[in-house]
């Protein structure tokens, strides 16, 4: 039996992943872990936390804590940058790209969809015009925070890993600041009292809030619905 882990930084992302591959949480204290099976794949889902140092810690402790892992796969949201990208386009790139060191990290292929563009990893939230225009002139499609950094563990552990990243916002869209950026915790769950106060002082927000929840959840369905169908491509190593 292949064992894949998916690694799921938020808790939005993670929801439609135990559901569509019929998950259980395997423990109710400790990390947030996910089992199941697709075919002939042993499957374990992982939250990984959002930003590249929490997302390298947790792969680190799978890689080192299971005793067998054949494949990872990234399953989550991105920001997207391209143009004519509509909400839920599934993201599949061929390079991903450290936006702190320029390292450059190639998926394995896995699935049918053919590997195309560059997805950058940073911690940083990127809104300036210039800086989105430099990035897309480079290759760039989708921003998101964890897949270089899950990357390189893997990569110095020689594992293979793949990426499933969906569209759930777009740099024009104007729904995401540095006010909405703030709003997300360790898991991406954002505190009620944090809403409360922001909407507070900016009403105008419930609207944006309101639609950016909407379509992160079409993105983050549609990242699960690929990445689960991958898992049974996996073979032993």
């Amino acid at each position: 039996m292949a064992h894949v882990v998916l690694m799921v930084p938020m808790r939005s992302e993670l929801r439609p992943v135990v559901q569509e591959l019929a998950l259980r949480r395997s423990s109710s204290e400790g990390p947030v872990v996910h089992t199941g099976r697709r075919g002939d794949v042993d499957v374990t889902a992982v939250l990984a936390g959002v930003g590249t140092a929490p997302a390298a810690a947790a792969t680190e402790r799978v890689l080192t804590g299971f005793d067998r892992v054949d494949h990872v796969i990234v399953v989550g949201i991105a920001g997207g940058i391209a143009p004519d990208q509509a909400i839920g386009d599934l993201v599949v790139p061929e390079v991903v790209v450290d936006g702190a060191s320029g390292t450059e990290h190639r998926p394995h292929r896995l699935g049918p969809e053919e590997p195309a563009g560059i997805l950058s990893t940073s911690d940083e939230l990127i809104v300036d015009p210039a800086a989105v225009t430099a990035l897309v002139e480079r290759g760039v499609v989708a921003l998101d925070m964890e897949t270089a950094a899950i990357a390189a563990v893997c990569e110095r552990h020689d594992r293979p890993w793949s990426v499933f990243r969906a569209i759930s916002d777009r740099a024009g869209d104007g729904l995401i600041d540095a006010q909405v950026a703030a709003l997300a915790g360790a898991d991406g769950s954002a505190g009620l009292p944090a809403v409360l106060r922001l909407v507070a002082r900016h009403p105008s927000k419930v609207r944006d809030l309101a639609r950016l929840g909407r379509d992160m959840k079409v993105a983050a369905k549609a990242a699960a619905v690929a990445a689960a169908a991958a898992c049974a491509d996996v073979v032993a190593g």
